[in-house]
């Protein structure tokens, strides 16, 4: 079996390169293991992604990486999987609202790879995983601005938000490709002071899951 481990940056998975690269390395010998860096963002990803997939197509597709929450209820450090995925910030601001281009009618809602303006995940593996799954949408712009936030949560109402997740549910949706999206929660939406952040944490509690998942994949 081939999966594709994506994602944006090695930061968020040098701990798993190093035990995939190491002497302790105990997964399944029958798996092959590539690795992909996108770089990061939208555009980055879906251009890295595409190709990658025209050079080897994996039998399944995995996305790791940190994220902001909405929710802050659920602890820093939590990792989540990803049941739906939208572009947030695909918005007109049209007499002092912002409205989806979904809610203008110049995309439809329905149009493949969309569903009801989501790209959802209905492969087997996410039924399989034991995380907390969650609605994410992706943005281009961090967000910080208190009318942003409230548009997402009551447009979107998700719970995380990144700024690659939409172009690999999109990408994946398209060829046709099994395909799980996990993130940790590295820090609340708004919340600019790093100090505030728990960066060691969510990628260590991240790079566990990526190791747990590969071997009972």
């Amino acid at each position: 079996m081939i999966c594709l481990l994506v994602a944006a940056t090695v930061a968020e998975i040098s701990p798993f390169l190093e035990y995939y690269r190491g002497k302790k390395n105990q997964l399944p010998d029958d798996l092959h293991v590539d690795i992909l860096i996108t770089g990061i963002g939208l555009v980055a990803s879906t251009y890295s992604l595409t190709k990658q997939l025209h050079t080897r197509k994996p039998d399944i597709a995995l996305q790791a990486g940190i994220a902001g929450c909405f929710d802050k209820n659920i602890p820093l450090g939590s990792v989540v999987a990803v049941k739906q995925e939208t572009i947030g910030d695909n918005v007109v601001i049209e007499t002092d609202k912002m409205k989806t281009l979904f809610d203008l009618g110049l995309v439809p809602q329905d149009q493949f790879p969309f569903s009801k303006g989501w790209l959802l995940n209905k492969s087997g593996i996410l039924k399989k995983v034991k995380l907390k799954k969650v609605k994410a949408i992706t943005i281009n712009e961090i967000t910080t601005s208190k009318q942003k936030v409230r548009f997402y949560k009551t447009t979107f109402d998700p719970v995380i938000e990144s700024m690659e997740g939409a172009a690999f549910h999109y990408v994946c949706l398209r060829e046709k490709i099994q395909f799980l999206q996990i993130r940790s929660v590295s820090n609340y939406i708004g919340e600019r002071n790093k100090k505030n952040w728990n960066m060691k944490d969510s990628i260590g509690n991240l790079n566990k899951e990526i190791t747990r998942l590969l071997k009972t994949i």
